[in-house]
């Protein structure tokens, strides 16, 4: 699992650009994908307010970089793990805080 503070750019239904920042990502073996989770910077996210987390899926490109294609996740026991994952990510992160 890596995260850190990398961003991303991604380009909604009516072709607006969005930077976002990459939360944490994952590959999973029993689903042979790799993961994104992001969230969207610039929607008046303040300190206090709960950000809205996105996740999606990808196939990296030929030479490994994470830059290909985020296609969604539509199958309910993958949302499960990815949940999974993204719970236990954030219970590692208020144990270092």
């Amino acid at each position: 699992m890596e995260h850190g503070q990398e961003t991303m750019t991604i380009v909604d239904e009516q072709g607006n650009e969005h930077v976002c920042e990459v939360i944490l990502t994952f590959e999973s073996k029993d689903y042979g994908k790799s993961y994104v989770l992001y969230h969207v910077l610039g929607k008046d996210n303040d300190e206090t307010e709960e950000i809205e987390i996105h996740a999606s899926s990808f196939i990296p490109n030929e030479d490994g970089e994470e830059d290909g294609e985020l296609m969604p996740i539509e199958d309910d026991k993958e949302w499960e793990m990815v949940e999974e994952t993204l719970n236990a990510f954030l219970g590692e992160e208020e144990e270092e805080d």
